[in-house]
């Protein structure tokens, strides 16, 4: 990922519990969650590497960044919460590009998704245990007449208590694709299941979890070489068959 080095904090969005922001670069304005924030850099991992496996399942997600956030950064944005956040937040935080037009997906829009489309991004957040995208918080966007994919830092949620995790915890059936807001378009599952399985392979997942910068794996002295081959290991067992997020044939 590329990295720009923020000139100015514009806004805050307080819509979200952790405060993302608008940011201006040299190279533009990017929506950017912050290291500071509630459970990150954990939630921003899982943004990065649901990211990149939406990317190589060709579904719609905005480009991400590396934004390098300076101690002495101007805010026209003057609260004091947001001042302490974004002194928490100096170094690198996680830039998005700015979708243009952008409007929220609603229930109602449910009808207008491909089958396919519906099956496919339902695969994807089986497969890292998104439990976000419901009728209540759909976490999709319409914008340039395609439908995109955003806020995936609630994913791998196994990340939050390394302890606990087993040899069984992948294979878990803890994800269900009834409450999924896409649930009921997701009529090809079985159809799409093998390609899509094809093209997640491990190397593809070597390199989503490549994407990661070491300092977001580095805290509290985890080795991250170590902790990379368990993010790899963790979903290359969910992928074997039969995956554990599928529905029972």
């Amino acid at each position: 990922m590329q990295t720009y080095r923020a000139r100015r904090v514009l806004r805050a969005d307080r819509g979200g519990s952790s405060w993302p922001v608008l940011i201006e670069t040299g190279d533009g304005v990017f929506y950017t969650k912050l290291r500071g924030a509630a459970q990150a850099p954990a939630t921003l991992v899982a943004e990065i590497v649901v990211g990149e496996l939406a990317d190589a399942l060709s579904l719609s997600v905005p480009a991400r960044v590396l934004i390098d956030l300076p101690p002495d950064v101007h805010s026209d944005d003057r609260h004091d919460e947001l001042a302490q956040l974004l002194r928490f937040s100096v170094g690198l935080n996680l830039g998005f590009e700015y979708l243009p037009d952008a409007r929220h997906f609603h229930p109602l829009d449910v009808p207008r998704v491909d089958p396919d489309l519906a099956s496919r991004i339902v695969w994807l957040d089986g497969l890292v245990q998104n439990p976000d995208r419901t009728a209540k918080n759909p976490n999709l966007m319409w914008s340039q007449d395609r439908l995109w994919l955003i806020d995936h830092g609630a994913s791998l949620g196994f990340h939050h208590r390394w302890s606990n995790v087993t040899e069984e915890s992948p294979r878990a059936r803890s994800w269900s694709p009834s409450t999924h807001v896409l649930g009921s378009r997701a009529t090809r599952l079985a159809i799409i299941d093998m390609a899509l399985a094809g093209l997640v392979d491990r190397t593809v997942l070597e390199s989503a979890v490549g994407a990661v910068p070491a300092d977001y794996l580095s805290m509290n002295g985890m080795d991250t070489h170590r902790r990379r081959a368990a993010y790899v290991a963790f979903l290359w067992k969910r992928l074997k068959k039969p995956r554990p997020f599928l529905p029972i044939q």
